[in-house]
């Protein structure tokens, strides 16, 4: 099983980052996907869920309207578009697969 995660960066507060997550060495189509994050001295937050088909998001609170999970199961890939980003986003961002695995992770800096 391997996630491999690109797209993370270096952004300015109100702009934009994409990630993605190629899934490897399972059946993507018959799991949920989610990202996670977590900010040095924070506990992991969960800031997106996917269902298997797609046809369902849940966000929490501090993300919600700004961030859009998406999937692609012909490519084995999750994405996370973000947007307005805000300090308070700087994190590494994980996609995870519950009971599958997580990837490595993906720095995401939000500064001017």
């Amino acid at each position: 099983v391997q996630f491999l995660e690109s797209g993370g960066g270096l952004v300015q507060p109100g702009g934009s980052l994409g990630l993605s997550c190629v899934a490897l060495g399972f059946t993507f189509s018959d799991y949920a996907m989610n990202w996670y994050r977590q900010a040095p001295g924070k506990e992991r937050e969960l800031v997106a869920t996917i269902t298997r088909a797609g046809d369902n998001t849940v966000y929490p609170a501090s993300v919600h309207g700004r961030f859009s999970i998406s999937r692609d199961n012909v490519k084995n890939t999750a994405y996370l578009q973000m947007r307005n980003l805000k300090p308070e986003d700087t994190a590494v961002y994980y996609c995870d697969v519950p009971q599958i695995g997580r990837g490595q992770g993906t720095q995401v800096t939000v500064s001017s």
